[in-house]
């Protein structure tokens, strides 16, 4: 059988062989996902079928799940309606069919629990991006108001940074608002009196004033959304340093990955699905026997840019993903290297979730790296107890 998150469609047949569909509408509330999920279940199908319509597949997706039905959630790409026939009730027969032909195959769907933590990070990197939005809201207001701070200050958000912007809002002078810089800034005094000489209005304070507010908030709101999720992904906790050994995935880059994909690398069968499903594969155009050059197909976003994320700062590591990057770079272009090394991480996911073994680089000589880490203390214990000459 298949469904639309509202007009399932049943395909069965009778004793004489007929083929015989039976459709139905059901509402949109609560009640009506039970009561649909109860009618499907009736019938004891082998398989169900859903598309996936944004995020409506996934109330009647948890519905069906707790009657113990298990749906194939299909790309709406793979089963595009012929024209004419654009209807729910249309749609869910045309599913039903091509399912009952075998011509569909079911996308990824994690577990339960991994769903549930998936909605916290999800929330938690559009917070992120509305952060970083409100980090150059800031910056712009700044330069408007003729404050050059950025200029002599690597980072506009540091704890001394700052100090001198709330400074500057609380209506102090450049000459007070100095004794808020830290020693470590390499400007000198004069420079940073240049920087800080701005004509900002009444204006510029109320708005530099919510602003920063209103970054606090996201601040803590973020920290609470991490918290949550790590607190969650306990059990899985060994999971997680494994995947921090990879080069370019620290704590919440781990985390973030693994509710994305799961724990259970069966679901996509090899490395290249994996690579296909996330988006970071290469494009596959070929003819008369050459490959072309091809447009790359969409894939998870999330999963697209966490991997590609790890790339940009795998490329800058002591590694032998950045001597690919290397490579790949004169000859490529950058994006291309980063994209390349994105499927390569990838490909190092699927070999270590499965594993439970941290990553173990082939040009990093593991042994000599641990000598010159401990031979100091080796040495002073061996002559402290007579072993070796002092």
């Amino acid at each position: 059988m298949s469904t639309k998150p509202r007009s399932p469609c049943v395909l069965s047949e009778d004793a004489t062989g007929q083929v015989v569909a039976e459709l139905r509408e059901f509402g949109g509330f609560k009640r009506d996902r039970r009561a649909m999920a109860q009618w499907v279940a009736s019938f004891k199908p082998d398989v169900v079928v859903m598309e996936s319509t944004g995020i409506y597949w996934k109330s009647p997706y948890a519905a069906l799940e707790q009657v113990g039905i298990r749906a194939l959630v299909v790309n709406a790409r793979h089963v595009k309606q012929v024209p004419g026939r654009k209807t729910d009730l249309a749609d869910a027969q045309w599913l039903a069919i091509l399912a009952r032909s075998g011509w569909l195959h079911g996308g990824f769907v994690p577990p339960a629990n991994l769903r549930e933590l998936r909605l916290i990070a999800r929330q938690m990197q559009t917070l992120t991006g509305i952060l970083a939005g409100e980090k150059n809201r800031l910056h712009k207001v700044l330069t408007d108001g003729g404050i050059r701070l950025s200029v002599v200050v690597s980072d506009l958000h540091g704890k001394a940074a700052w100090a001198m912007i709330t400074a500057l809002v609380a209506g102090d002078t450049p000459s007070q608002v100095l004794h808020h810089a830290s020693q470590r800034l390499k400007a000198t005094e004069q420079e940073l009196l240049d920087a800080l000489d701005g004509d900002l209005s009444e204006s510029h304070r109320f708005v530099l004033a919510q602003v920063m507010d209103h970054v606090d908030d996201l601040e803590r709101r973020i920290a609470c959304f991490r918290a949550k999720l790590l607190a969650g992904l306990a059990p899985q906790q060994g999971l997680l340093n494994a995947l921090q050994t990879i080069p370019g995935l620290d704590e919440l880059g781990a985390a973030l990955l693994l509710v994305e994909i799961g724990d259970d690398m069966q679901a996509f069968g090899t490395a290249e699905r994996l690579a296909s499903w996330a988006g970071v594969c290469p494009a596959n155009h070929e003819s008369a026997g050459k490959r072309q050059n091809g447009k790359q197909r969409k894939g998870n976003p999330y999963v697209r840019r966490l991997l590609c994320e790890a790339a940009q700062a795998a490329s800058r590591t002591r590694c032998g993903l950045a001597e690919k990057f290397k490579a790949l770079l004169v000859r490529r272009g950058r994006k291309r290297a980063i994209f390349a090394l994105a499927h390569k991480l990838s490909k190092l996911v699927f070999i270590i979730i499965p594993r439970g073994d941290y990553y173990r680089d082939a040009t990093v000589d593991y042994e000599a790296m641990s000598v010159a880490r401990n031979a100091p203390r080796w040495i002073k214990m061996l002559t402290k107890h007579g072993y070796l000459a002092a």
